[in-house]
């Protein structure tokens, strides 16, 4: 994508902004939210071609012809898994398989964002925040930086995962609605990059605190309208 390679040049600049869009104008309202109990599953990487050819040993053509011959025998070790190659090749299929990631249980974000501006929004910086009706000074935040394409007017839903929840002061696990126990949740655009290479932000966000896990996100394999934490 395009934008997302732009992003990441932008993270060499020591100013967090480009050519801001006015502060008055909120680019971005914010229609309906909600989180939810979820399960993310990581697609094992792609290791097509990274396992060595096998060496050529006078009996594969052995084992080969004998598997066309003579069927039943088909079941006899290949002995290729005796060559250096082989080992090598049955060694790293293993090292692969062990560092595949699990499916993990979290929390989905969801949010339905409108565009209220007159240009392309094309990544955005948004985060769901909780703040216990008791101490609305202590806030939690799920930040997550998305892949966009919204045209002027139009509405989409982004949702990003993560491993955190609400908070420890409810119990997630009993309580679908965060409110009923005193927790407050709202959705916070925080900056907006548009197709055409301006940028809003928000004036108390510092997109400074975030450099970071942004390049990290970056690094990473993405598709259209995706969402990755922060």
């Amino acid at each position: 994508m395009k934008t997302l390679m732009l992003l990441s040049a932008l993270l060499t600049l020591s100013v967090p902004g480009q050519n801001p869009a006015p502060a008055e104008s909120f680019p971005v309202t914010v229609l309906s939210s909600r989180w939810f109990k979820s399960r993310q599953t990581i697609e094992k990487p792609d290791t097509t071609g990274t396992t060595p050819a096998a060496a050529m040993i006078p009996a594969n053509k052995t084992w080969e012809r004998t598997r066309r011959e003579d069927v039943p025998r088909a079941g006899e070790p290949d002995p290729n898994v005796d060559t250096l190659d082989g080992r090598r090749a049955a060694m790293e299929k293993s090292v692969q398989e062990s560092r595949a990631p699990k499916p993990a249980d979290g929390f989905a974000y969801r949010a339905k964002i409108k565009n209220a501006s007159t240009k392309t929004i094309e990544v955005l910086f948004w985060e769901y925040q909780f703040m216990p009706s008791s101490n609305p000074t202590t806030v939690s935040h799920r930040q997550f930086l998305c892949g966009v394409n919204i045209k002027p007017q139009k509405d989409i839903d982004v949702q990003g995962f993560s491993l955190s929840g609400p908070g420890d002061v409810i119990n997630v696990g009993s309580v679908a609605d965060a409110s009923a126990n005193g927790l407050q949740e709202r959705v916070v655009i925080n900056r907006v990059e548009y197709a055409d290479g301006t940028i809003w932000q928000r004036k108390d966000w510092n997109f400074g605190e975030v450099k970071l896990s942004v390049a990290r996100a970056l690094q990473g394999p993405w598709a259209p309208g995706m969402c990755k934490g922060l």
